[in-house]
């Protein structure tokens, strides 16, 4: 038998050792938030590539970037379950109010989703299904990962364009395959947005038919109700029904309940989501952590007039007769009685002599300027702006809002774009949730008003959204996952962007990594775009 000498053994271990104590990154003496929602701990963190390489004590250990976090929370990167950055993030890739509270993963699919797409509609060539978006985008490059489920209403048009009837068994075939493609590509499922037209012309029929092809693929439902108000209960039932029939994880956006009237009304909900969940359907939520929405005018019309898109809406809305009937409509409470024109704020408009005139007032203000009642008034600016007319509804009972916080299945999203404080975005108003939803939760509603737990909030934003989506290796902080990281002072974290002046980024994120790679250093974004798409259960490369 051959011996090696002993210093040859010495000195070969010593290699091995040093070796294995070299990281690419290291984040030193941070309290560990693992995202699992158990108790915090000081630890260093060791990343490697895109890596969490180690988790431990690393006083021996040398990187390319040491960075010493003491003081800082260290969490998984946050996952936004409602964004709308699909197109924003052509326009800028840095996903600059997301990524400053430390955002890493953008969820897109609110019934609408970037594919698929008509050829013979597109105006460039770039791409037509959802998979090739995905690649699209990341060649174009982003600071931010992102992912998305396949809108129901943009399968619908695809095949139906905005017809108000149901489809014949040949069309419902279509819808089904381009879901089953959709899946294949890389969705998480099927999103719908049924308070809008041309999304709630689909039947419950039509919809557990296409969820049971995202079923088939390991995919899940997430849905904006078909009513969030009056009709909130029998929305409820539509819900619980597909996911039944459907066999399928369900997940209702932005959980929340509209108008005054309606507030008493959170203890059956929520009572009713319990007991769904008990007879065996996997039902969770998410909320943005605001108690005003933020939508279109148009939201407040019924959706019969609104067959055919804008165009055709506004035709009917010049006639009298037509017109004459969506204002008995409306005067009925039909799709749901109208809030007060006080609690409505316009954002803007695309005429800008509308918004010399109107813009960021109250509708009841606007209607006295205008000389008409809410309603006649509303009609007329819709006709003329031939828009949806974003506006802020404050519609929410704050009580609600953080006792609908408080559920343990909720997660967080943003139901906004990430964009920039920059002339090219912020020359148009916002609703604050666009820079602050996920800073709010941990300063307003976490700090200062301690309704859960630091490690309860950072679990339901990291490792809650990614089990229900069936994302691998994000979420926690563990040893093989993928390094999307975010380091943050608790005592100073804060939402700055107020309904009044929302174009205000959140303070108090330090770091953050995408995919091991530093988008966010001492604050201030360093330009990178480490960020992937992120496929679902169903993707076949």
């Amino acid at each position: 038998m051959k011996f090696l000498p002993l210093v040859f053994v010495a000195l070969s271990l010593t290699s091995f050792y040093t070796e294995k104590k070299k990281f690419d990154v290291i984040l030193r003496h941070g309290l560990i938030y693992d995202g699992l929602g158990g108790k915090p701990f000081r630890a260093d963190i060791g990343i490697r590539g895109d890596t969490i390489a180690f988790i431990g004590d690393l006083k021996n250990a040398v990187a390319k970037n040491d960075i010493d976090v003491i003081g800082l929370a260290v969490a998984p990167g946050f996952i936004n379950m409602l964004s709308w950055a699909d197109g924003s993030l052509l326009q800028d890739g840095r996903s600059m109010s997301d990524i400053k509270q430390g955002v890493t993963l953008e969820v897109f699919g609110e019934g609408w989703s970037p594919g698929p797409r008509k050829k013979k509609n597109l105006k460039d060539s770039t791409w037509e299904t959802l998979g090739q978006y995905f690649s699209y985008l990341e060649k174009k490059k982003t600071s931010t990962n992102f992912a998305s489920f396949v809108g129901a209403t943009t399968v619908r048009t695809y095949v139906m364009g905005y017809e108000n009837r149901k489809p014949n068994a040949e069309e419902l075939g279509q819808m089904k395959q381009l879901v089953a493609e959709a899946m294949q590509e890389g969705a998480m499922g099927v999103g719908s947005s049924l308070i809008y037209a041309p999304a709630d012309y689909a039947s419950t029929e039509e919809l557990i038919s296409l969820c049971r092809e995202a079923s088939r693929f390991g995919g899940m439902y997430i849905t904006h109700m078909r009513n969030e108000s009056d009709h909130i209960f029998s929305a409820l039932d539509e819900t619980f029904r597909i996911a039944r029939e459907a066999d399928i994880r369900t997940e209702i956006y932005h959980l929340k309940i509209n108008n005054q009237w309606n507030w008493s009304k959170i203890d059956k909900v929520i009572s009713k989501i319990d007991s769904a969940q008990k007879s065996g359907l996997k039902i969770t939520a998410n909320m943005y952590t605001y108690n005003a929405s933020g939508t279109g005018l148009t939201a407040r019309l019924p959706t019969w007039v609104q067959e055919g898109g804008m165009n055709e809406m506004c035709k009917r809305l010049i006639n009298p007769a037509i017109r004459k009937k969506v204002i008995n409509d409306l005067e009925m409470g039909i799709p749901s009685r109208n809030s007060d024109p006080k609690d409505v704020m316009v954002l803007g408009f695309r005429k800008d002599s509308l918004n010399k005139l109107y813009q960021s007032k109250r509708l009841s203000e606007i209607a006295k300027r205008h000389g008409k009642n809410a309603n006649e008034t509303m009609l007329d600016l819709i006709v003329v702006d031939r828009s949806s007319i974003p506006c802020i509804f404050f519609l929410m009972a704050e009580q609600n809002v953080k006792r609908m916080l408080q559920l343990p299945y909720v997660s967080i999203c943003s139901d906004a774009a990430s964009i920039a404080a920059t002339k090219s975005f912020a020359s148009g108003g916002t609703h604050p949730r666009t820079y602050g939803s996920f800073a709010r939760l941990l300063g307003k509603y976490v700090r200062e008003e301690k309704i859960m737990t630091l490690e309860e909030a950072v679990r339901r934003m990291t490792s809650l959204p990614a089990s229900n989506l069936k994302i691998s290796k994000r979420g926690s902080l563990r040893v093989g996952n993928y390094a999307d990281v975010v380091a943050f002072d608790p005592v100073k974290i804060a939402d700055n962007a107020t309904f009044e002046h929302p174009h205000q980024y959140a303070t108090g994120v330090s770091h953050v990594f995408v995919n091991g790679t530093a988008v966010l250093k001492n604050g201030l974004h360093t330009g990178a775009m480490p960020g992937r798409s992120v496929r679902g259960p169903g993707f076949k490369k």
